[in-house]
């Protein structure tokens, strides 16, 4: 479509996150489309985070532009730079060739899944110990080698980039040969299911071995808070894997609508490597799950409550409110880390926290594995 409007000489820049290479198919797309006009492919990946994108945009760590190692590309190159220059500073504008431009997205994403699929482990370890990942991350952060970000311990890590360019990174590991590099990439996505079905097997084995017609309040459905993504959403997995158990689910979530969650819940993704085996909603399934637009009315008469989002609100919410209104011995899984759990066990909740010291009753009720 390019070629065909292009009346003058172009340079066409690469933003989407894309296999490696790709700017050498859109290069060759052009050159046979040129009619004598020249182009240059430039790759530019954008590092915008959901939920702080203008600010990103503003301020970001850094600028990468990739293009040919050769005058005509440079030239590209430099053009580019200059339309940054204008608020970016210049040392936070890095120049490298195309396709250290288009891995080196790709490798931020897969390092940046990896600490949290490396947190994720150790809260494992901590709960089998008695340790508190909270501590164990913010002691491990303080080194400035390793620093303290994406060192949050949760149910797992969603969104559209992640998995996708981990998988991305991993296909071209084994087109080139590298089955143990391809081998490492996966066990970061392993980790990541382990994480999610880990957290639904507490649930069920807190309560008894079973939460069949049970309701379970589920709070928060987004990736993660200030965006309404549900792409890969760590609580699709949960939910599921509840439903698995034929939960009655009550699901509230600031920013994503029940036409949004139904579908999630019932697209056809079946994956017999996946530890919780998921499978898509039934019609049957469906009538389990109600979609309420405000946090009490989820928890009303529920015997547990999932916290699977770290919106802002579920902080504040009140939880003595919370507790009256719900069946007892009532449940707190909180998914997130975001509450006091001391505090909520002095009401009387029954609180997991992952990663965090468990209570008396909870040792007594050993997790699934």
């Amino acid at each position: 479509m390019i070629a065909d409007v292009s009346k003058s000489d172009k340079i066409v820049v690469e933003k989407s996150t894309v296999p490696v290479k790709t700017a050498e198919a859109i290069e060759k797309i052009l050159t046979h489309n040129s009619k004598g006009i020249k182009y240059q492919i430039l790759s530019n990946p954008e590092f915008l985070a959901e939920g702080t994108a203008i600010q990103d945009l503003f301020n970001p760590d850094r600028v990468l532009i990739g293009g040919r190692e050769n005058p005509e590309g440079q030239k590209a190159v430099q053009a580019l730079k200059n339309v940054y220059a204008h608020w970016v500073p210049e040392e936070r504008i890095l120049t490298t060739n195309l396709w250290s431009a288009e891995l080196s997205k790709l490798a931020a994403n897969a390092f940046l899944a990896q600490r949290i699929s490396s947190v994720n482990a150790m809260s494992a370890l901590c709960e089998a110990t008695g340790a508190d990942v909270t501590q164990v991350s913010h002691a491990v952060g303080k080194d400035s080698r390793i620093g303290p970000k994406f060192l949050n311990t949760s149910v797992g890590f969603g969104g559209s980039c992640f998995q996708k360019d981990i998988l991305n990174l991993v296909y071209i590991c084994e087109c080139n040969g590298l089955a143990e590099v391809a081998e490492y990439w996966k066990q970061v996505i392993k980790i990541n299911d382990y994480q999610k079905s880990r957290f639904v097997n507490r649930v069920v084995s807190s309560m008894f071995n079973t939460v069949s017609n049970k309701k379970i309040a589920v709070l928060g459905f987004a990736f993660k808070k200030d965006t309404g993504d549900t792409r890969e959403t760590p609580a699709i997995d949960v939910c599921k894997g509840l439903l698995g158990d034929k939960a009655r689910l009550s699901i509230y979530d600031p920013q994503v609508t029940e036409d949004q969650i139904q579908r999630d819940l019932t697209m056809n993704k079946f994956d017999w490597d996946h530890p919780l085996h998921l499978q898509p909603m039934s019609p049957t399934t469906v009538k389990q799950v109600s979609v309420v637009w405000d946090a009490y009315e989820a928890v009303n008469g529920a015997r547990g409550l999932c916290i699977l989002t770290e919106w802002d609100e579920f902080k504040t919410l009140d939880y003595q409110r919370i507790y009256d209104n719900m069946q007892k011995p009532a449940f707190v899984f909180d998914g997130r880390n975001i509450i006091d759990a001391e505090k909520l066990r002095e009401i009387g909740f029954i609180v997991y926290s992952i990663g965090k010291p468990l209570d008396d009753w909870l040792k007594d009720m050993p997790a699934v594995v």
